[in-house]
């Protein structure tokens, strides 16, 4: 199963959301591929020992024919990373928008997943629309879309939607995507307000878990730490063990 994970609206948790579902996968025993397709690289720098030229990263996939496989490194305690490179951002001016290009994750993908079918992918998509993004779509089964407890975090999940309503005569299928609320504050309001607003528009595509303000969440990417390594007892480890075991029950993962 794949999984992207995106948002076009920054700070909603998008990369912790990758690192530590990726953590819970192989805490759980099937350790998975982590495909950073930012150009900013939080996700990569964040593994601490990343490769850091542009020819060991994703961006030797689209520019020189490198498979995913030859990219990989291993990422301990969570599995595999193909790290990201600033000059991903090149990507969109050299390729264009054509079939080849939008098409060319899910077909990478798929001849990776000959040798490890098992395996799962999740992708950490760059906050915007363009051939990266586009890429991920394509190549996904479903999208993760992680939505902070803001009201602007609305705006922003209408965005997309109406965004994926565009693409889908393309794709010729809908795209499944799951709504994960984030930063939720159970002492403030709002975000029972913007739950409760999500869930009128999106119904059951709206997780029932919950990923709650927390100080481990936050602090460990700063570590290089999932939030199992940095304090596996924290109210933010267990909302993701609880986000893993919800998806895995949807037939998400």
């Amino acid at each position: 199963m794949r999984l992207a994970i995106f948002n076009q609206k920054g700070g909603v948790g998008k990369t912790t959301t990758a690192l530590n579902l990726g953590a819970a996968l192989s805490r759980a025993g099937t350790p998975p591929l982590l495909l950073d397709l930012d150009p900013q690289g939080h996700l990569s720098g964040i593994h601490g020992q990343a490769p850091l030229e542009a020819n060991r990263s994703l961006f030797a996939f689209y520019q020189d024919l490198h498979s995913l496989h030859e990219l990989e490194i291993d990422w301990q305690d969570i599995g595999q990373l193909i790290p990201a490179h600033q000059q991903l951002i090149k990507v969109d001016s050299i390729f264009g928008k054509g079939p080849a290009i939008l098409n060319k994750l899910r077909l990478g993908l798929e001849a990776a997943e000959t040798s490890r079918p098992e395996r799962p992918c999740l992708i950490d998509c760059c906050p915007y629309i363009g051939v990266l993004a586009l890429n991920a779509i394509f190549a996904c089964d479903r999208l993760l879309i992680p939505i902070s407890t803001d009201y602007l975090s609305l705006q922003a999940a209408d965005h997309i939607t109406r965004t994926l309503q565009v693409l889908e005569p393309v794709l010729k299928r809908r795209v499944e995507r799951r709504y994960l609320l984030t930063r939720f504050d159970r002492r403030r309001r709002m975000s029972d307000d913007v739950r409760n607003k999500l869930r009128e528009r999106y119904s059951n595509e709206v997780l029932q878990t919950v990923i709650s303000e927390n100080v481990t969440v936050a602090e460990s990417p700063s570590l290089n730490r999932d939030v199992f390594r940095h304090n596996a007892s924290s109210s933010g480890a267990n909302d993701y063990k609880s986000l893993l075991a919800e998806l895995i029950d949807r037939g998400d993962l």
